[in-house]
């Protein structure tokens, strides 16, 4: 077994995980970060080419990957983007596999150390099926972080196709997901969402806003 197989009962039952969908979590969060004139003319130019090739890697390469490495500028590299990796965890319980993506909110790129953001790519277009996935790299992550004792006591998720990104949180048995869809033409709002989660880590904020209902 391993992420891709899991579904939300397995993730429920097999880790006691509560699911609540019905909150907002960044509905307050203002788009504050601009897009470089560089990422503006990738995607210019990569979204319609991703479309036209129609395939999850062209998504991954041409849309996704352009938007991750854009954010790990505005946090000027003091986070470290991870692409394809294997992220073994715990493979008794199915924690095992390749990641699409994890942020770290360490600057060593060399190793994998704090992952507080794991981001897979939704297959097909299809970001429901993607949410068991995702919610598995997230556990796999808390249980990573709590051997490594960094001090991280929550995680965070993201399901995308490359167009439409929907966010979750993970914090004390409970995993959230976001009432919101995030379209690539609100791009700023999409790197704003992203600032802020690894502003959360890296400036040792406190206190994340509350979900909203």
């Amino acid at each position: 077994m391993s992420y891709s197989h899991f579904t939300l009962k397995e993730i429920k039952d097999k880790f006691g995980i509560q699911i609540k969908e019905s909150v907002s979590l960044f509905s307050k969060t203002q788009p504050s970060c601009e897009v470089s004139q560089f990422l503006s003319d990738f995607l210019e130019s990569g979204i319609p080419l991703a479309r036209s090739i129609g395939t999850d890697k062209a998504r991954s390469e041409f849309i996704i990957a352009p938007v991750l490495a854009e954010i790990r500028k505005i946090m000027k590299n003091k986070i470290s983007l991870f692409s394809g990796i294997n992220f073994n965890v715990n493979q008794n319980h199915g924690l095992s596999g390749i990641s699409d993506f994890i942020i770290s909110s360490s600057d060593q790129q060399l190793e994998l150390t704090k992952p507080v953001l794991t981001v897979v790519g939704a297959k097909d277009e299809n970001i429901k099926a993607g949410i068991p996935r995702c919610m598995a790299e997230m556990i796999a992550s808390r249980i990573f972080n709590e051997r490594e004792g960094n001090g991280i006591k929550y995680v965070f998720g993201c399901v995308t196709t490359g167009t439409v990104w929907k966010f979750l949180r993970y914090s004390k048995g409970v995993i959230f997901v976001d009432t919101d869809d995030y379209y690539i033409r609100e791009i700023n709002k999409i790197l704003g969402i992203l600032s802020e989660i690894m502003s959360l880590f890296i400036f040792r904020l406190t206190v994340f806003p509350h979900p909203q209902k």
